[in-house]
């Protein structure tokens, strides 16, 4: 009797026999809603594939911009310049890409020579073993503008790029016309002093800039364990890192995000981006020797904006402070605009 209700019994399939055009009807429905999946799935591997995510399709979106490449400094490094004017380097920081910057760079374009940079260890650049202190980075960034036949750039940086920036222009302040502080300081003793457990009542889930806690900084310290853990699921971790600092989540789209993920979804992807941070207590040794900076530095803040007011008077002489209002972390992506007009007035 239970054969009797099964959908495969020997007397339900009689009945399809006995009655043609149900089959036939039947078997359209299972072919059309298993094209249907397949189409689905396939649309969705071409959003995401390679090909759609790599620097050679991501820059036909910005009209007047080309990949470049050279050798400096013992590996190869990846840049995308365009524009005219006076050079201007991006230097863009994790878990991100020159990518960060797309949203600013066409308008920038129009007054400079832009050049954004995926620093040592990002993108496609070269992710050698060692050399992630901000100081050999700041090399890196030397030798790459004196391949181009630079002598003199702005240059700007946001997160792990504004350490890298500060670092360039303070140990080649000749090479260094203005430059340009995005969110985060340069390590200094502060970095030191970062709350392993959050404070009583601290979110979590999304930042507070009066009580930040940067949990990502003790985690990307571990060698080996992220790359086990991460390796596949670079995506989901990074969601909540980018869901964290942000103060507009649709900022970033599915497929910025994508286009992160992809960056960084492999062993030496996750080892060079914390290889940045592994480096901060060197960094904050270099930093003590720095003398103050000359040259006119803006520092534009979103969540770290009084954090920037704090740190970078000791080691400016010509100073401006500004704030992207509104924003989270990701400035350039949150509120491009803004950070457009707050970088044409300093420069012009």
């Amino acid at each position: 009797m239970k054969s009797k209700n099964h959908p495969f019994s020997p007397m339900q399939y009689n009945a399809n026999v006995r009655s043609p055009k149900l089959f036939v009807k039947q078997i359209f429905i299972v072919l059309l809603l298993a094209l249907s999946i397949q189409s689905a799935m396939s649309q969705e591997n071409i959003k995401n594939s390679k090909k759609e995510l790599s620097d050679e399709r991501l820059v036909k979106s910005l009209p007047g911009f080309k990949n470049g490449f050279s050798n400096v400094n013992g590996f190869k490094i990846h840049y995308v310049a365009g524009g005219q004017g006076k050079p201007l380097v991006l230097l863009p920081g994790w878990p991100q890409t020159w990518w960060s910057f797309h949203k600013i760079m066409p308008e920038l374009a129009k007054k400079y020579y832009v050049i954004a940079i995926d620093i040592r260890g990002m993108g496609a650049s070269d992710k050698p073993q060692s050399g992630y202190d901000k100081k050999t980075m700041a090399k890196d960034v030397s030798e790459l503008l004196h391949s181009l036949g630079i002598e003199k750039a702005h240059i700007a940086g946001h997160d792990i790029g504004a350490q890298v920036a500060f670092s360039v222009v303070a140990n080649y302040p000749n090479l260094t016309e203005k430059l340009i502080i995005m969110d985060v300081p340069h390590p200094d003793d502060s970095f030191a002093s970062s709350l392993l457990l959050p404070a009583v009542g601290t979110p979590t889930d999304k930042l507070d800039p009066a009580r930040p806690y940067l949990w990502w900084f003790a985690f990307n310290q571990v060698n080996d364990m992220p790359e086990e853990i991460l390796l596949g699921r670079v995506a989901t971790f990074q969601k909540y890192v980018f869901n964290y600092l942000l103060f507009d989540e649709k900022a970033l789209s599915p497929f910025d995000r994508a286009v992160y993920a992809n960056a960084y979804d492999s062993r030496d992807g996750i080892r060079a981006g914390n290889g940045w941070y592994k480096t901060f207590p060197q960094d904050i040794v270099d930093y003590k020797d720095y003398s103050k900076l000359q040259m006119p530095v803006l520092a534009i803040g979103g969540p770290g904006y009084n954090w920037l007011q704090y740190v970078l008077p000791a080691k400016t002489t010509n100073l401006k402070v500004v704030k992207a209002e509104g924003s989270g972390h990701f400035i350039a992506e949150e509120k491009p605009q803004v950070v457009i007009d707050y970088i044409t007035e300093f420069l012009d």
